[in-house]
C-alpha cells in the first residue's frame, strides 16, 4: 500500500496503440491502490493495443476520447511511453492541447520513456528539467529542456523517468506529487 493517500483523485493515462504496457499498468496499478481513480485518455476509441518491447501484449479500452476530455476534470496526467505511441500522440492537436493544459492549471504531469516526445509538441519543456529514453535527449535539449540521464527527475510537479527499468521510482514520486497537488511553478 502506498503512503501517500490519493483517495478520489482522478488521474488521465493518456495514450494509444503501441503504448510500452508495463509503463501503463505499473502507474495505472500505483494509482488505484492509493485510492486513485484511473482513466484512460486517448484520439482513438474502442480497444488500444498495448506492447511488451517489440511483441504484442494486452488491449486495453479507453475510457474517454482526448478530444472530450477537460483537464480540469483531473488532479493529474500520465503519459507512458513506446515508440509508436509516443509518436502518434505528439503530432495529435488534441492531445497536445490535453496536456498543455494540465501545465496551464499548474498540475502534476508524470512522462516516462518515449512519453516526453508529447512534452517537446505541446510546448512545455523550455527551461524545464527532464528525463527520458536515452534517444529523446537530442530532441529535449533542442526544444529548451536541460535534460539528465537518472533514474526520476522531478521539477516542479513534472515527473520523468527512462524506461521500465526505473518505474518503482517513476511510480513513488508520481504519487507523492500528484498527494502534494497543484504546482505553481508547474508552467507551460
Amino acid at each position: 500500500m502506498s503512503e501517500h493517500n490519493l483517495s478520489g483523485k482522478k488521474v488521465a493515462f493518456l495514450l494509444t496503440d503501441g503504448v510500452e504496457q508495463v509503463e501503463l499498468t505499473s502507474p495505472w496499478d500505483a494509482v488505484k491502490e492509493a485510492g486513485g481513480v484511473p482513466t484512460l485518455v486517448s484520439p482513438k476509441s474502442g480497444e488500444l493495443q498495448g506492447y511488451d518491447g517489440t511483441e504484442k501484449g494486452q488491449t486495453f479500452a479507453v475510457d474517454l476520447a482526448v478530444g472530450q476530455a477537460d483537464a480540469a476534470d483531473f488532479h493529474a496526467l500520465v503519459i507512458p511511453g513506446g515508440v509508436v505511441n509516443a509518436d502518434h500522440l505528439r503530432v495529435d492537436k488534441d492531445a497536445q492541447a490535453f496536456t498543455r493544459a494540465f501545465f496551464e492549471q499548474h498540475k502534476p504531469v508524470a512522462a516516462i520513456c518515449h512519453g516526453p516526445w508529447l512534452l517537446i509538441d505541446a510546448g512545455v519543456v523550455s527551461g524545464r528539467s527532464l528525463t527520458s529514453y536515452h534517444t529523446l535527449q537530442t530532441d529535449l535539449k533542442n526544444a529548451g529542456a536541460i535534460w539528465t540521464d537518472e533514474q526520476v527527475v522531478v521539477d516542479q510537479g513534472l515527473v520523468t523517468s527512462r524506461s521500465p527499468r526505473d518505474l518503482p521510482a517513476f511510480n513513488a514520486k508520481l504519487l507523492e506529487e500528484i498527494a502534494e497537488g497543484e504546482h505553481a511553478g508547474q508552467t507551460p
